[in-house]
């Protein structure tokens, strides 16, 4: 059966490899594409949860060798992209204030908010600077006593746990100057938003590599449990995003929902513990406002009150005034999955790279940037 064909593709790709090019052998991928044409017989839509994934599906051009049946929509994972113009404005507001410099990932540079974006505030002379990490910005502190250093922290469960470590090894260190807009959020709870909002029809969902090697596989046990959607964690070559397809195809034709880990040489069921327990001492749960869904519950990360006095938005109160969203722009219909990016009016024509007007566009882990990129002119 095409089932059990799936399965012993499967059971020799996790045995036996163990070098980054086997997971691009042309064989292997071959052979995963016709189990996956001989088991697909319903249009099943999966949705990748990660921007990375939509990257690596248009560079090995997935899309166009997957059977008609088989549809893939590009979900939420850019952290970029899916924070708020009012959490932008503020951010753009704070790196304004008179001594402060402004860290932040390369990404958040370009990103348009209401009226500007950090590289225009940079222009008209804010200090704002790239950095690849929480601990750069933690040593610029150390470099600058007499000035307030403020890193904008952005990003899902990956990045959370080195942010807090910065904020220890802050705290360890005596350091006065040093703080954190944060901006984290949590990726379960905006997979259960799309789902319970019901505008796109999921049959299953690609589960993202690099949250989930810190999460655990465990943590998208709730996707069969409370919703009967199959969940299939999967890495960024094209062997790992071709399996998390054969298994979620597999599920769906069988009426079998549950979690599978195709990504078994980065993910475990229980996650790393030790980012998790850094995490945890260090934030706590709230909500937060997402771009494209609103307001999700229990989706974000704020410090702790042990840790206040690191907080940049209670240190440094900011009106950024009213926040305004871009005319045209469908970066919230793309984040959410209703629309592709070819969909908006403003995709290739007004809105580019060069002159991005949504942050879908800007980031490299944006589905716009990805289409854009590796989806021809004729889309």
């Amino acid at each position: 059966m095409a089932s059990d064909k799936l399965e012993t593709v499967s059971a020799i790709r996790n045995s036996e490899m163990k070098y980054i090019d086997e997971f691009r052998d042309p064989q292997l991928a071959r052979s995963l594409l016709a189990s996956i044409q001989a088991c697909s017989k319903q249009p099943a839509r999966f949705m990748e949860f990660c921007g990375g994934h939509t990257h690596a599906i248009f560079r090995h051009g997935l899309r166009q060798m997957l059977p008609p049946t088989v549809e893939l929509r590009s979900g939420p994972g850019c952290p970029v992209c899916v924070t708020a113009n009012a959490d932008l404005d503020r951010a753009i507001a704070l790196a304004k204030l008179p001594g402060v410099i402004m860290t932040t990932f390369g990404d958040m540079l370009k990103v348009p908010g209401s009226h500007g974006s950090l590289q225009t505030a940079k222009a008209e002379g804010a200090d704002v600077r790239i950095v690849y990490s929480a601990l750069d910005a933690l040593q610029i502190a150390r470099d600058y006593p007499e000035r307030a250093v403020i890193f904008l922290g952005v990003g899902f469960e990956t990045t959370a746990p080195t942010v807090a470590a910065s904020i220890l090894e802050a705290e360890a260190g005596g350091l006065s100057n040093f703080y954190v807009l944060s901006l984290h959020k949590l990726t379960p709870p905006a997979t259960r938003a799309i789902l319970d909002a019901g505008e796109v029809r999921l049959a299953g969902i690609i589960g993202p590599g690099h949250v989930t090697t810190v999460i655990g596989s465990e943590a998208w046990e709730f996707l069969p449990r409370d919703y009967s959607v199959p969940c299939a964690v999967a890495g960024f070559e094209p062997l790992d995003i071709l399996q998390a397809v054969a298994a979620l195809v597999r599920m769906f034709e069988d009426g079998q929902p549950a979690v599978v880990n195709a990504y078994p040489r980065g993910v475990r069921p229980e996650g790393n513990r030790t980012a998790l327990g850094i995490m945890h001492r260090v934030f706590e749960v709230s909500e937060a406002e997402w771009r494209g869904l609103g307001c999700v519950p229990a989706s974000g990360l704020v410090l702790r009150p042990e840790y206040v006095r690191f907080d940049a938005s209670l240190t440094f109160p900011v009106d950024p005034g009213p926040t305004r969203e871009h005319k045209g722009c469908r970066c919230g219909d793309v984040l959410r999955g209703t629309v592709d990016p070819p969909d908006c009016p403003l995709f290739r024509h007004v809105c580019t790279p060069a002159h991005p007007v949504g942050p879908c566009m800007v980031s490299d882990e944006g589905a716009c940037a990805a289409w854009y990129r590796y989806g021809g002119a004729d889309v």
